[in-house]
């Protein structure tokens, strides 16, 4: 910083002039896609909102994509490697040499809130491309753009690393939990635990999951229900990630009643793993499964370990083979009650619950863990990067 502030202070004494990305850039437009491709080694396809597809040629290498339609604040983006561009996004160029265009590529980073907020309203915003170059930024000097583009680069470098080795770190803890639980949930006098295998030294009974649940008959008035108690299968988070607030509420006038202990369920593409442990009374939309555990059963069963059941990839895995459905999958209700799981006496299931919601929090949990540590990195890059590609407007 001492280094930037020296510069500024010889070659711009009186603030940063600011001018129209219009003025500073080009935009290369991409074409729309000609031939799709059958492999899954072909070219990734950019534009309208992220990688999407994929074709037999490309049009762009190692380059930083805007995309205008579907966008959210990522709109903004580095592609390494070759890629199709659609006509949906843009690269740029800069107009001139006085212009360095990874500082333009930092600076509109660094943006992307505020390029996302002055986007076009409605279930999708879209970047209107005179909008865009309307958009003012800082341009100082090219002996300060390129002093901060240089310590970014550093920066990132540095940032890169540290993220890869925690993210190696936190892919290393899934497999170590993933291994861990179904160790725990196997029950059946082998799973290598000895205090499991001291208490159900024979192992213990399968039934069918039809026999101790079934799905929720109760309705629910959609009148009743707001952003935190609405859920449908968009809410659900993929890779066992629980739920978020709904951003929409349903058109239909009665839905599936949901209530605490319940396990819900995504039914549509049963590969993207979407479950979560009810805590609250709500309603669902119908593709998404109310799992009930009956009330006789209730007394010996937790409903946090049918959860761990439900969730273990052994479940997916068994869903998806008797799913319905090429393009958009959809789990067989009628398989899933079908689906055999261990019932263990409470005790047991208690402590296995216990011991999976330790290593849950420390995998997964963002307030703790790996993954705190990871947004941390994340957060402390931003803030460096903000405090560097923040001038005084020279005055006119």
């Amino acid at each position: 910083m001492s280094r930037i502030d020296e510069l500024i202070a010889d070659l711009c004494p009186d603030g940063v002039e600011w001018k129209m990305l219009g003025e500073v850039i080009r935009l290369n437009f991409g074409t729309r896609i000609t031939k799709l491709a059958d492999s899954g080694s072909a070219y990734p396809v950019y534009g309208g909102g992220g990688e999407s597809f994929r074709t037999d040629a490309f049009n762009r290498e190692d380059e930083y994509v805007v995309s205008r339609f579907a966008m959210s604040e990522k709109c903004v983006r580095f592609v390494k490697g070759k890629f199709w561009m659609l006509d949906s996004g843009f690269t740029f160029d800069p107009v001139d040499s006085s212009i360095d265009k990874k500082f333009v590529a930092y600076t509109l980073l660094n943006m992307q809130p505020a390029i996302y907020d002055c986007s076009s309203q409605g279930a999708q915003k879209n970047l209107k491309t005179e909008q865009f170059r309307r958009f003012p930024i800082p341009i100082p000097p090219l002996a300060v753009q390129r002093e901060i583009v240089a310590i970014l680069d550093t920066f990132a470098e540095l940032e890169a690393e540290l993220e890869a080795e925690l993210e190696a770190e936190l892919e290393a803890r899934k497999h170590q939990y993933e291994y861990y639980r179904d160790a725990l949930l196997r029950l059946d006098g082998k799973s290598g635990i000895k205090w499991i295998d001291d208490l159900c030294p024979d192992g213990v009974r399968y039934v069918a999951l039809s026999e101790v649940a079934g799905y929720s008959t109760a309705r629910v008035d959609a009148s009743a229900l707001d952003e935190t108690s609405f859920i449908g299968v968009d809410n659900l988070v993929a890779d066992k990630g629980g739920r978020v607030n709904a951003s929409y509420l349903p058109n239909t006038a009665r839905l599936t009643a949901y209530y605490p202990g319940d396990i819900l369920l995504g039914n549509i593409r049963p590969y993207l793993k979407k479950v979560w442990l009810a805590t609250n009374t709500g309603g669902c939309s119908g593709d998404v499964l109310a799992i009930h555990i009956k009330e006789w059963a209730r007394p010996a069963l937790a409903p946090e370990y049918v959860y761990y059941l439900m969730s273990a990839d052994n479940f997916f895995t068994y869903n998806m083979q008797h799913a319905k459905g090429a393009k958009m999958p959809r789990g067989d209700k009628a398989a899933i009650l079908n689906y055999p799981i261990p019932i263990p006496p409470l005790e047991v299931q208690r402590e296995i619950v216990n011991a999976l919601d330790k290593f849950d929090a420390l995998v997964n949990d963002l307030s703790i863990g790996l993954p705190a540590e990871l947004a941390a990195r994340r957060k402390q890059y931003e803030y460096y990067r903000d405090r560097l590609l923040t001038f005084k407007e020279a005055s006119a």
